[in-house]
């Protein structure tokens, strides 16, 4: 059905104030199945509230997606591919959201697990939703989309700021060019991004994009870092990953750091002088970090560290750790946590750890493999007297939670990257394909799967997009940042399963890249809080709102 750009805005428009109404359904239903509970009881209705987490993530994906087609009719206007995204789009999600809505893999939440069967059919009755579930994502407009995408239409891109557009194509050609033709190489070979890649990152400011001019950063905010890490990671996941290690460094030292170690560590990061690496997980631990046990004691004019940390990445050729242990045994949970900033020797491929009371052990693992994952042995490691961050004991844990919303914006941005990357290759191999005469391309099948992996990269990158302007404008942004990483990451995953199908049995060999990305895009539902983590916080926070 043909129709006109302001028609499908206004659509969409009433479709998303439609969805907000399904979303407060929702969250009247969870709060009434939690009325009186404690936090046990947010377990005990753990289904039902990361459901509707997933509600909201996916009315909010919707909104974003609007936003940026509004943006863009206001401009040069609403070019043709970008409407069939917003329309499959649209169709798709809120399809979603009406009949049942994937989690995981086999993990679906539907209406009736919330008990909001009755607010469903109302949003499928709301005259713009029932376009959509029609009109939006069937046969014609998948096909229509996918004429563009043969004859090389993307969707728009623009950001209406020539620098972040201009910082998009620098990013994106250095990553063509010095990335993506070894990445498949270094990742067989288990071999770390060679040491003048990280220079040239270096030089381009890849590890000082927020960091304050005054200290010899780039001064610019999370949409900039948005750009930089998608454009990294759809060479290869560890080239942007590179840079979240001194994102979380230079926002710690940044925002809690004590003047002179604001003044001593935030250069030699924006230089990439200094290579840092987090070290807050342990054994047994994961996610739950007020049951962290790594101590540190005093020991004359320092610290003496004892303990194990598990999954830390990059460790043996960082310079710097963040390092999060608990100074004070007798305050429980957070409160005894501190954070150091303890500098180490940079290991080599001989001695990856030198340095007296640190010893470390690689974790071979499947992909995410350009910087090495450890686990951490402190016996007697000795830190200096004045690395407590901020000068203040027990202040660690809070310090930590202030970063989390950009790392979970910077790694929803880092799934886009990978996204896109499966998109890349899966894209390339069926057009170049041929089976029974025709390209793989030409099959309505795996067409289809190539025109849902473009129009879900666009709706999380929206909703990514929107986590970071907040987020630049100093608006708490910790609920819109879990619900990017929720989605980026399904998506990121999503894309990289097709594409492997899409190569059939070359998917699975390891020549292949596609073998590369799947491997690659597995980890984003796990780090950084793992998928069901990001629910349960992305509830809390809902349920926890005025209104």
């Amino acid at each position: 059905m043909e129709i006109s750009v302001g028609d499908l805005l206004m659509r969409a428009g009433a479709a998303c104030a439609a969805a907000e109404r399904y979303v407060l359904a929702a969250r009247q239903a969870c709060r009434h199945r939690i009325a009186g509970g404690d936090a046990r009881a947010l377990d005990i209705e753990q289904r039902a509230l990361h459901g509707f987490s997933w509600i909201a993530t996916l009315a909010q994906s919707l909104e974003a997606a609007r936003q940026w087609a509004a943006r863009l009719q206001a401009g040069d206007g609403l070019a043709p591919i970008d409407a069939l995204v917003l329309r499959i789009g649209f169709g798709e999600y809120l399809a979603q959201l009406v009949y049942a809505l994937p989690m995981s893999q086999n993990e679906l939440a539907r209406p009736t697990d919330l008990g909001i069967a009755d607010a469903a059919r109302a949003l499928a009755d709301d005259a713009a939703v029932a376009w959509f579930l029609v009109e939006g994502n069937n046969a014609a407009t998948r096909a229509a989309l996918t004429a563009l995408i043969e004859a090389d239409a993307r969707p728009s891109e623009a950001l209406g700021d020539e620098t972040l557009d201009m910082i998009r194509a620098q990013f994106r050609a250095f990553a063509a060019q010095r990335i993506a033709p070894k990445a498949h190489d270094w990742h067989l070979a288990d071999a770390l991004i060679p040491i003048e890649i990280v220079d040239e990152m270096a030089d381009l400011g890849v590890f000082g994009i927020c960091i304050d001019a005054e200290y010899g950063g780039l001064g610019l905010g999370k949409l900039a870092m948005c750009v930089v890490s998608e454009e990294l990671s759809r060479g290869w996941i560890c080239a942007g990953s590179l840079g979240t290690r001194s994102e979380i460094a230079g926002e710690l030292i940044g925002e809690s750091g004590t003047p002179a170690q604001k003044a001593y560590w935030l250069p030699r990061l924006a230089r990439g002088e200094t290579l840092p690496t987090a070290v807050f997980t342990e054994p047994d631990v994961g996610s739950d970090l007020a049951s962290l046990k790594t101590r540190a004691v005093r020991d004359g004019d320092g610290w003496s560290v004892t303990g194990a940390k598990n999954w830390i990445t990059h460790a043996a050729r960082a310079d710097l750790m963040t390092l999060l242990v608990r100074t004070n045994p007798a305050e429980p949970g957070h409160a005894g946590l501190s954070m150091l900033l303890a500098a180490k020797t940079r290991g080599t491929e001989e001695d990856a750890f030198p340095d007296e009371g640190l010893a470390g052990s690689e974790i071979e693992v499947l992909g995410y493999r350009g910087m090495r994952e450890y686990a951490l042995s402190f016996d007697g490691f000795r830190v200096p007297g004045d690395a407590i961050l901020g000068g203040e004991e027990g202040k660690g844990f809070r310090q930590l939670m202030r970063t989390f919303e950009g790392a979970r914006i910077q790694t929803a941005a880092r799934a886009i990257g990978v996204g896109w990357n499966a998109f890349d290759v899966g894209l390339d191999y069926a057009r170049t394909r041929r089976q029974f005469g025709c390209a793989l391309a030409d099959f309505p099948r795996v067409a289809d799967k190539l025109a849902l992996m473009l129009v879900e990269l666009v709706m999380a990158r929206e909703l990514t997009y929107a986590a970071a302007r907040r987020r630049d404008e100093g608006r708490r942004c910790d609920i819109e940042a879990g619900m990017a990483k929720l989605l980026a990451a399904r998506v990121a995953w999503a894309n990289a399963d097709a594409t492997v199908q899409i190569h059939g049995g070359n998917g699975y060999a390891l020549e292949y890249q596609a073998s590369r990305i799947l491997c690659d895009a597995r980890i984003l539902n796990i780090f950084e809080g793992a998928a069901e983590i990001q629910a349960h916080v992305v509830a809390r926070g809902l349920l926890s709102a005025a209104n």
